[in-house]
């Protein structure tokens, strides 16, 4: 079977969809260029779809590796039969691979390795196949050489029976569906370790079914697990009742050879089938609740990354601090550094009147037209500052800090601002993230940005590979200014990468700014397949084709100018006039290669030229009372800022140093399976306050009931 059948099949695609798919990718299209500009040969297949295909495609090609490596290893030993060559081929389960390779499997130093070495497999034939014979009579002519005695025998019969039944496939099944229906999951403290381990003190005594464990308990247990607090177990909820369905295969009852039969069924299931299927179901339930974590950092920082940017403005960024104070930069309406100095308003120096002077002398110098403060420590302090000075026509916002230090000490930040402290770049970070959120916080590794659930326990592979699509998405969802983009933002430009991306940064400094797409083939290193993947995400301000400034892709130029002749007019004036796009029969324009999707994509991007989607950022302010943990209480309604999605919830930020947790049971009068479904990061909410636990620093919110303006 075809592998895009079987990709078909599994995500409910037609099989012409997934082979185009494959064939595109395997001739080197980017997931966003195939599914934004190859619509009529995936049949619209979104980028999740493709991205599925894509994962798919993978995957089996690694097994179809993995099953010419085994075909190979078995005809090698000259065991391959027709029958077993057969099976193999036609099977696209890699479980069921391994379950039909594992007798043929090259055996490290095994007790029934041992025994095999010893003569005694005949031995082991026989108790199964003639049952009924005395088994010691039987053994007696196996007392030979180093089997000392009947009973060493019996033993070494009995492991070969044992690794037998834990090889055999119908074993392997029937204990696999016993772990699928009835596996519970049990984390028990390691002795001595109690106060240590206080942080999972939830995890002590737990236990619950596997199917119904979440993937953040099961992180948490398997953090615990791996930081020598807690010891984690999964076995069936009847083990006798495991071991009485495999002994069927094996076990005839009432003959002789019973008690030693029975004793290696029950000797393989405690020491190699249920240790094995135990590792199985352990790995598979990690990779589950990895996707899921994954799949909820990643919709976090897809949210962070499309969140409004405030646009280009004149910016004053503040890294507030206590005792080291705050720095203060100026920036100019291209995020370019033009000042930067450290106020000291806070203790212990409390030059409260100083640094407020000094911010409105600034503000009025660089003619700012926007504050961003971080919202670390001191934030709110120095937010209070700059409110009180009543500075006209100046936006004051408060801006997350998350990885802001992570960018000031890396490389990239020392290679753009090396006569400057990793506190005057913070700033600057900061300032640049409330212009453009997006462009900043591609500079800045996603792991360190702080909106994800357990992404430091997950598979870090796994974790990396999605975070960059997610950012590859964001990027190429938005655009890019092609002649103000920095290396780190066109990196993620579909067909580009940190070699070309720099190569068109070079080239730009040395040639100046780009006048047109086209000018990107004179990129050293950028052919014609880069230009092809890349040229329909990057953008040109007042380029000489206003085409340059859409989504629209320069191999469709010819097509739009035809349009624009059709309707008696000029490209700018198509562009700019709704009534001539009205007139234009998109079914005229329809051939064996542009199909009605291209076409409407084309005219959305002429009604919207240069337009970004995310909108603009919004003044937002704390509750002035809020300062502490002490100030809430209980029944308040408190404004806050959604900063993190989980599965069980939500945090907002109140504007105190404890971030308060709407659980998904407080989200909405009705059943809510997905927080994301609610909320989304960044979005300003007002919440009730439920319950403050001062001893351990938490706060319990609720949504229901609450009007949100």
């Amino acid at each position: 079977m075809e592998l895009s059948q079987i990709i078909a099949r599994t995500l409910g695609l037609r099989e012409q969809q997934v082979a185009n798919t494959i064939r595109l990718l395997d001739e080197g299209a980017t997931i966003p260029f195939v599914s934004r500009y190859r619509k009529e040969a995936t049949g619209g297949m979104d980028e999740v779809q493709v991205a599925a295909v894509k994962e798919h495609n993978d995957r089996l090609r690694e097994l179809q590796h993995r099953k010419e490596y085994v075909l190979q290893t078995i005809e090698e030993q000259g065991k391959l039969t027709d029958e077993l060559r057969e099976r193999i081929a036609g099977c696209w389960d890699a479980t069921v691979i391994e379950d039909i390779y594992l007798p043929f499997k090259p055996k490290r130093h095994t007790r029934a390795e041992a025994a095999r070495k010893r003569g005694l497999e005949p031995l082991a034939e026989h108790l199964l196949r003639r049952p009924h014979d005395v088994p010691e009579q039987v053994a007696k002519r196996y007392v030979q050489g180093e089997v000392s005695d009947v009973e060493a025998a019996l033993q070494g019969a009995r492991d070969i029976i044992a690794e037998r039944v834990s090889e055999d496939e119908r074993s392997r099944a029937s204990l696999r569906i016993s772990f699928e229906r009835t596996a519970i999951i049990s984390s028990r403290v390691v002795k001595g370790k109690e106060a240590e381990a206080a942080k999972y003190r939830d995890y002590f005594d737990f236990s619950e079914p596997l199917r119904r464990c979440s993937s953040h308990r099961l992180l948490a247990m398997r953090r615990g697990e791996a930081e020598g607090f807690l010891r984690v177990s999964i076995v069936p909820a009847d083990e006798s009742a495991c071991v009485e369905r495999i002994s069927r295969g094996y076990v005839r009852k009432g003959s002789a050879a019973e008690e030693h039969v029975m004793q290696a069924v029950a000797d393989s299931y405690k020491r190699l089938l249920r240790p094995s299927i135990e590792t199985e179901f352990a790995s598979a339930s990690k990779v589950k609740a990895d996707a899921e974590a994954i799949q909820v950092f990643a919709g976090n920082l897809q949210q962070l990354l499309l969140a409004a940017p405030l646009g280009s403005r004149r910016i004053m960024g503040i890294d507030p601090g206590f005792r080291t104070g705050c720095k203060v930069v100026c920036l100019d309406a291209e995020g370019n550094l033009q000042h930067n100095e450290t106020i000291y308003p806070h203790a212990p120096r409390n030059e409260w009147a100083r640094a407020a002077c000094k911010i409105a002398s600034l503000v009025e110098q660089y003619a700012i037209e926007a504050v961003a403060i971080g919202n670390g420590t001191a934030g709110r302090e120095t937010e209070e500052l700059v409110r009180s000075i009543q500075l006209k026509g100046v936006d004051i916002f408060l801006v997350s800090e998350d990885g802001a230090s992570v960018y000031s000490a890396s490389k990239e930040a020392r290679e753009e601002f090396p006569d400057y402290d990793v506190t005057v770049r913070g700033a600057v970070s900061i300032g640049r993230r409330l212009a453009d959120p997006l462009t900043e916080l591609v500079k800045i590794d996603p792991k360190s940005i702080g909106v994800g659930q357990y992404q430091h326990d997950v598979d870090s592979t796994a974790l990396r590979q999605s975070l960059d699509r997610t950012v590859e998405h964001c990027v190429n969802t938005v655009g890019v200014n092609l002649n103000t983009a920095s290396k780190h933002l066109l990196t993620y430009v579909s067909g580009l990468g940190p070699a070309l991306a720099q190569n068109i940064v070079d080239f730009r400094a040395q040639n100046g700014p780009f006048t047109s797409r086209k000018r990107l083939l004179k990129v050293p290193r950028l052919g014609a397949k880069a230009y092809e993947q890349c040229a329909g995400f990057l953008r040109i301000a007042d380029g000489e084709n206003p085409l340059d400034n859409t989504a629209v892709h320069p191999e469709r130029y010819a097509l739009v100018e035809r349009m624009a002749k059709d309707a008696g007019c000029e490209l700018r004036q198509l562009i700019a006039s709704p009534e001539m796009r009205q007139r234009i029969d998109l079914r005229h324009y329809v051939d064996e290669t542009v199909g009605m999707p291209t076409l409407e994509d084309i005219m959305q991007e002429l009604a919207k030229p240069g337009r970004d989607p995310r909108g603009k950022a919004q003044v937002f302010s704390f509750d002035a009372t809020l300062r502490t943990l002490d100030d809430l209480q209980e029944g308040m309604l408190v404004p806050g800022v959604v900063t993190n999605i989980t599965n069980f919830g939500c945090f907002v930020d109140m504007g105190i140093k404890v971030k308060g947790l709407v659980h998904v049971s407080q989200m909405a009068d009705k059943f809510v399976s997905n927080p994301s479904e609610i909320v989304r990061i960044g979005q300003r909410v007002r919440v009730k306050v439920l319950e403050v636990d001062e001893e351990r620093g938490r706060v319990a919110l609720t949504l229901k009931g609450v009007p949100q303006e």
